[in-house]
């Protein structure tokens, strides 16, 4: 089954977690919390751990995102957690990769698994799509 729906960042918020020992790079890593809420056919909320080593001055950089779902597809509640993770050169996305953690599912999305993606649009709306599976 295909599930398409957008979602808005609610927060983004930045965290102090530094390695140790650290190790400088052209590019800094930084951590960050995420949440977001989401409709259409995916419809509820998500919270991410967000780690990404990027640029602002150029919209360089990769991300990794490890993210927890808890809402409905297509009218099927439950929970699940995805991770995904792409590059940026700074006008586009490449390198992308996107799963449902397996065994993750719970209430009427146990046994969920899947892969799915994301893309912005030039006016800055966030699509996600899950192409999913029920044991």
């Amino acid at each position: 089954m295909k599930a398409t729906g957008t979602f808005s960042v609610v927060s983004f918020v930045p965290t102090d977690v530094v390695p140790d020992p650290a190790v400088t790079t052209a590019l800094p890593v930084g951590i960050a919390t995420i949440s977001k809420e989401y409709a259409g056919a995916i419809t509820g909320r998500s919270t991410t751990l967000f780690t990404s080593a990027f640029d602002h001055a150029t919209g360089m950089g990769t991300y990794i995102a490890m993210e927890s779902f808890e809402g409905a597809l297509h009218d099927r509640g439950g929970s699940f957690n995805f991770a995904h993770s792409a590059s940026t050169r700074g006008s586009d996305r490449t390198d992308e990769f996107f799963v449902i953690v397996a065994n993750s599912g719970t209430g009427e999305l146990t046994g969920i698994s899947g892969t799915g993606g994301l893309t912005v649009d030039s006016d800055g709306v966030h699509h996600i799509w899950f192409d999913y599976e029920l044991d």
